[in-house]
């Protein structure tokens, strides 16, 4: 087996969606928070580079579908950011 610079990101993605769950089991982030869906978004990201060199379609649907759902959080923080100052100014 090669070692290359894609196998190196999607470990880096592994590590970083392992490290992101345990900061949410040790209540250090919030599952509606920027932070959580930022660091799934981005470590499923580099899961999905890495698959796309050295392809597993289960996996690249998952990651995929992981990235997607991250992406709908980091949607639902700004929208109800952006709901909470329009009931501040108004």
């Amino acid at each position: 087996m090669n070692y290359g610079p894609m196998d190196l990101l999607g470990n880096i993605g592994v590590v970083g969606l392992v490290f992101t769950y345990l900061m949410l089991q040790l209540n250090k982030l919030s599952s509606d928070g920027l932070a959580y869906s930022l660091l799934n978004a981005i470590s499923a990201g580099l899961i999905v580079a890495s698959l796309l060199f050295n392809f597993n379609l289960s996996a690249l649907l998952v990651e995929v579908f992981w990235v997607l759902i991250s992406c709908l959080g980091i949607y639902r923080y700004f929208r109800l950011k952006s709901l909470r100052s329009e009931t501040l100014d108004g």
